[in-house]
C-alpha cells in the first residue's frame, strides 16, 4: 500500500499583513512550506509528497528551492478556487485506490513525525484519522442572539494532518462543493462515514497572524535544543 501527503499551500498573506503568502515567509531562515515538507519527508511513513500551490506561484517556489538548495522530491499541482478544489486537484494526481493519503496545511510546520506516523497507521486500520486537541478554554456559542455555554470536555479543536484511505476520500470529493466544507473531515462526514479523532499537539500551530511566526521560531529553537 502506498502513502501520500497532499500539502495544501493556497493561503495568502492578508491576515499576516504581508505581501508574501504565509507559506513562503521565512521561519528560522527557511520558508514555512519547506519546514512542513521536511517533517513528512523524515517520518517513518515516508509518503510521496504532493504540494498544491496556486499556478502563478510555481515559478516563485522553484526559485526559492534553488536559493535554499532544497532538493526533497515533491510533485507540484495547481491549486483551485477553494481549499476543497485544491485538495481535489491533489487527489487527481494519485492513481488507484489502494493507498493512504494525508492532507495537511502547508502552514503547520511544527507537526511531529510521531503524529504523522500514527495518523497513517490509524487510517489504515479504521478508514480515517483526524488530528485534534481538547479545548483548553471555556467555549460559548451564539445561538438566537444569546451566548450558550458548551461543555468544554466535549469540544475538540481540529488540526491537520487529516488522513484517509484514498478510496474513501476520493468518493467524498465527488460531491458538489458546499460552503460548510471547512476541512476534509467535513467533506467525508457528509457521505455518512464516521470520523475518528486522534491526539494532536498544542504546538502544532497554524501560521496565520504575525505573532505566530515568533511563536513558531521559539518552539523550533526549543525543539533543536532538546535533541
Amino acid at each position: 500500500m502506498s502513502n501520500y501527503v497532499i500539502i495544501v499551500a493556497g493561503g495568502s498573506g492578508s491576515r499576516m499583513k504581508s505581501a508574501v503568502p504565509k507559506q513562503f515567509l521565512l521561519l528560522n531562515g527557511l520558508p514555512v512550506l519547506m519546514h512542513t515538507i521536511n517533517a513528512f519527508y523524515h517520518c517513518q511513513t515516508t509518503p510521496q509528497i504532493i504540494v498544491v500551490l496556486p499556478g502563478d506561484s510555481h515559478d516563485y517556489w522553484e526559485r526559492l528551492c534553488q536559493t535554499h538548495q532544497f532538493e526533497i522530491p515533491h510533485e507540484l499541482v495547481d491549486g483551485g478556487e477553494t481549499r476543497f478544489h485544491s485538495v481535489k486537484a491533489g487527489l487527481a494526481s494519485i492513481e488507484g485506490d489502494d493507498a493512504i493519503v494525508a492532507v495537511h496545511d502547508a502552514v503547520r510546520p511544527l507537526i511531529t513525525c510521531d503524529i504523522i506516523d500514527e495518523s497513517f497507521e490509524c487510517a489504515a486500520l479504521y478508514g480515517n484519522a483526524i488530528v485534534a486537541i481538547k479545548s483548553r478554554d471555556s467555549v460559548r456559542q451564539i445561538k438566537d442572539n444569546r451566548s450558550v455555554n458548551l461543555v468544554r470536555d466535549e469540544i475538540y479543536l481540529i488540526q491537520t494532518p487529516q488522513t484517509f484511505q484514498v478510496a474513501q476520500l476520493k468518493e467524498a470529493y465527488l460531491q458538489i462543493y458546499q460552503s460548510y466544507f471547512t476541512d476534509d473531515a467535513s467533506v467525508v462526514e457528509q457521505t455518512g462515514v464516521n470520523i475518528n479523532l486522534i491526539g494532536g499537539s498544542y504546538q502544532n500551530i497554524k501560521i496565520t497572524y504575525p505573532e505566530d511566526i515568533a511563536i513558531a521560531e521559539f518552539l523550533l529553537k526549543q525543539k533543536s535544543h532538546s535533541l
